[in-house]
């Protein structure tokens, strides 16, 4: 089996500036997501998605490929990852690669380890999935949230199931954003990947962070620090 990882790093970001090559304890925020794809050793390629030559020439110093750009239509907010994703195998067929499977790496889950990435692609393996999808555990149910009126009155807030025990609330859990594994096929001619043939790879909620702020960045530099601190990988 051919298998791609692509690590999608679109320059610009609403939320924090550059975040994708904002620098995490040192490196550039995107290179924690090559280095993880490079000690998988599972991948005939690893792709950078950008529409930013600097963002590219990065991602080469890293080792990883870039030997195109996203055109415009897949640079744009109105476009999707998946978009992107579809792009990306096209121009690979237009070269003369084809892959059987695509894994993709968000830039935006350091904490993400080769262990993971290996793990889930053996679940994706053993299932014959069509998709793998990393997951982790919710902080809290979301049964103790509800939408508010206007005039911002709580009556009815809770739900009945509240009422019980806590311990015999049901696990919830979240997509995290660190781990998509997909056949490419099924990617191309479908796109549901949460169909009965996707499975979720449950990880642990300190290597689900997915950035998206400064808060978020600061707890992942924390945690990345203890982790090489602990020899962790």
């Amino acid at each position: 089996m051919k298998n791609i990882a692509v690590i999608p790093a679109r320059s610009g970001s609403k939320g924090l500036k550059n975040k994708n090559i904002k620098k995490l304890n040192k490196k550039p925020l995107m290179a924690y997501s090559i280095e993880a794809a490079q000690k998988a050793g599972i991948f005939d390629c690893i792709h950078v998605s950008t529409d930013s030559e600097q963002y590219a020439e990065l991602a080469r110093q890293y080792g990883a490929e870039v030997l195109f750009l996203r055109d415009s239509a897949n640079s744009s907010d109105a476009a999707t990852t998946w978009d992107a994703m579809r792009f990306v195998l096209r121009e690979y067929k237009n070269r003369g690669k084809e892959f059987d499977a695509i894994t993709v790496l968000q830039p935006t889950s350091p904490l993400r380890t080769c262990k993971d990435i290996c793990s889930a692609y053996e679940l994706f393996l053993n299932k014959q999935a069509d998709s793998v999808i990393g997951v982790s555990e919710m902080e809290h149910s979301p049964l103790w949230s509800n939408t508010l009126p206007e005039d911002g009155c709580l009556e009815g807030f809770l739900r009945p199931e509240l009422n019980g025990p806590r311990q015999n609330l049901s696990e919830y859990y979240r997509i995290n954003g660190a781990i998509y594994i997909i056949k490419t096929q099924f990617l191309l001619e479908c796109g549901n990947l949460y169909g009965k043939h996707g499975y979720a790879y449950i990880m642990p909620k300190e290597r689900s962070i997915d950035i998206d702020d400064e808060m978020d960045f600061t707890i992942a530099e924390f945690l990345i620090k203890r982790r090489d601190c602990d020899g962790g990988v």
